[in-house]
């Protein structure tokens, strides 16, 4: 079948070399010129080190040309830029099953990116994938397994198909709610515990975040109307065990920078040479909690750390106290 991967990024090349090796016909597809010439002419990322791109995939920045008579559309595309993106998409949809590999909540609406694709595209052929899954892990061929999550039989059998392999391991779920929760908000504890490793608590003190966080996310996928065994997916605590351990995650560093208590210079740089999702996702989760009255304080005490100086020891004080 035909694949198009919208987004030229770690993951989005990362996934496209799991489709091509499952003899799909991959086209990935950006909008900077810059960017698909170096990958034409390079055959590799800068992003994904000495992973070379198979000379069958091709890359573009024609999007009309890219979604012509696809058979499925995978979103790699980090948040921010969605919307903007999906409705260039939008004149050239024809009701294209769709993957989504895209985790968060955009800023200003607080909308999941399912929403926000179901919305701009009014499509229910909609999937989420999600789990605990580095590009770098997933262009190595390493075994992985992830959450696949969608309510519509013909694109959940489809994306199956498309990306499942004996290495790429996919469990199927109907919950969307759950699954893209767990990946949002994944995000934000993995930024709490760099912090305390910033702070040199041991491992034991780290457990102990993520096993709190876990009891909080089921509430909150409850709360928000999700099945609250999702916690126990590769969605949920496969994903934060990985992002809430490793250097190796953008959140993990940045909270390390925090709790490390850096220089202002030296956190300001780093957001802005790197993609940050959780910081990206902070506030929108915390608004979201506020807007359905669901209690996860964790939240609140850091966007009071990020963004209101807030002494970042007030997380150990947190763990300590919370009942």
């Amino acid at each position: 079948m035909k694949v198009t991967v919208l987004g030229a990024g770690a993951y989005g090349c990362a996934l496209a070399g799991i489709l091509n090796e499952n003899k799909n016909e991959v086209i990935i597809w950006s909008p900077f010129e810059k960017e698909v010439k170096e990958l034409t002419e390079k055959r590799m990322s800068p992003k994904l080190p000495n992973v070379s791109l198979n000379n069958k995939i091709q890359i573009t920045s024609d999007l009309e040309n890219s979604l012509n008579k696809t058979d499925l559309i995978v979103i790699a595309i980090p948040t921010a830029f969605l919307s903007s993106i999906i409705k260039k998409v939008k004149k050239y949809y024809q009701d294209t099953p769709i993957c989504i590999a895209t985790k968060g909540i955009e800023q200003d609406t607080h909308l999941f990116v399912y929403d926000v694709i179901k919305n701009i595209l009014k499509t229910e052929k909609i999937a989420v994938i999600s789990g605990p899954s580095f590009a770098i892990d997933i262009a190595g061929n390493y075994p992985v397994g992830l959450t696949l999550a969608c309510q519509d039989k013909e694109t959940i059998e489809l994306t199956f198909k498309a990306l499942s392999n004996n290495h790429f391991k996919l469990r199927k779920s109907h919950d969307i709610i759950g699954t893209e929760l767990c990946g949002s908000v994944k995000n934000i504890i993995a930024i709490a515990a760099g912090i305390l490793a910033g702070l040199k608590m041991p491992e034991s003190t780290s457990a102990m975040l993520i096993t709190e966080s876990l009891h909080d996310i089921k509430g909150l996928i409850k709360g928000l109307g999700g099945d609250g065994s999702t916690v126990l997916s590769y969605a949920g605590f496969g994903d934060l065990l990985l992002t809430a351990t490793s250097p190796k995650s953008r959140n993990y560093s940045f909270g390390y920078l925090i709790g490390s208590k850096v220089s202002k210079e030296e956190v300001d740089n780093y957001i802005e040479n790197t993609t940050i999702e959780g910081l990206y996702t902070l506030k929108s989760i915390s608004e979201l909690v506020k807007n359905k009255d669901v209690d996860m304080p964790i939240i609140n005490l850091m966007e009071q750390i990020i963004y209101e100086n807030k002494n970042p020891e007030e997380l150990i004080n947190f763990l300590i106290q919370k009942p």
